[in-house]
């Protein structure tokens, strides 16, 4: 079984009309999840209310209070924007933390049952940095799981691999100076936001990015992982694994110029799987709902048959 950690609520953080981060990504999935063959091999978990666990007070270490004091201001007054590209609607705090709670959900079942589990939330996260959001993110919910991770019994690294198709600048603004957390990010270059940098190693050298031109298919994804992502995480030897699972480097996307396919990412969690099982994975871009759809069926189904 593959816990699958998902909320009608995550659909009640409204973006506006016409914005790419919309609630159809969310039931996109959930339409696709629940027609394949394998459906009774997946467990649907809701994450713990935030009246039950408040994931506040790990958010607020992570991100500055006046940062987190604004996102819920701007929420109370009846939204408003953070930036031109990331708005927040009058519920969208309240199901941010509910997100992160998700995230903090899907450690634990990580944790308990040495084996792969699946957030599927929003808003995004790995943008947000701690003292900003920015691109469609509000908390950094990769970020606040790894260092929730490292709370945990048996956990004493834990890496965080991001392959959506632009760099989680704010996943590395928060971890890179952890020396109990490896950050490694495959993203397009040059693109959304600009950094990302492959010369950038971290204060532990616990940072590895690949900027990959646009353009490129799986063969170039390929070859990072082989030559660097396995070689690097497999010498940082993680006790859990946290994937930022961006799908906008489909070629379908309307946001990215890369020509990867659905079935692509069903490789990269056979990657993923070779260095550990205890995975969570965790939803950030994907825009065209199709491919999105079929990618996250193709990463659980990797996760399934590797059983």
């Amino acid at each position: 079984m593959v816990p699958i950690i998902y909320s009608d609520e995550f659909l009640y953080h409204d973006t506006g009309r016409f914005h790419p981060e919309r609630p159809e990504r969310l039931t996109a999935i959930v339409e696709a999840l629940k027609t394949v063959p394998w459906a009774e091999k997946l467990s649907w978990e809701l994450p713990t209310p935030v009246e039950t666990r408040s994931p506040l007070p790990l958010v607020q270490k992570i991100h500055s209070p006046n940062y987190v004091e604004l996102v819920e201001a701007i929420a109370t007054s009846g939204g408003g924007y953070l930036d031109g590209d990331t708005p927040i609607s009058a519920r969208s705090y309240a199901i941010a933390l509910l997100a992160v709670s998700a995230w903090l959900d899907g450690i634990d079942r990580v944790v308990a049952t040495g084996n792969p589990a699946f957030v599927l939330a929003r808003p995004p996260g790995h943008h947000a940095e701690s003292v900003r959001g920015m691109g469609f993110c509000l908390f950094s919910n990769a970020a606040i799981a790894a260092y929730y991770a490292l709370e945990q019994p048996g956990i004493s690294r834990v890496a965080i691999l991001d392959w959506d198709v632009h760099h989680g600048n704010g996943t590395q603004d928060i971890v890179e100076n952890h020396p109990q957390i490896a950050y490694c990010s495959l993203h397009q270059s040059p693109c959304y936001p600009g950094t990302g940098g492959a010369q950038e190693r971290g204060a532990h050298n616990n940072v590895l990015n690949i900027p990959i031109k646009p353009g490129s298919a799986v063969a170039e994804y390929r070859q990072g992982f082989e030559s660097q992502i396995m070689p690097f995480l497999g010498k940082f030897r993680p006790d859990l694994l946290i994937v930022s699972a961006g799908y906008d480097a489909n070629a379908a996307d309307p946001l990215a110029s890369m020509n990867l396919q659905p079935e692509d990412y069903g490789l990269f969690t056979d990657y993923c799987l070779q260095l550990t099982r205890r995975i969570l994975f965790g939803l950030e871009g994907g825009y065209d709902l199709r491919a999105l759809a079929q990618s996250v069926v193709a990463t659980i189904e990797r996760c399934l048959i590797e059983q």
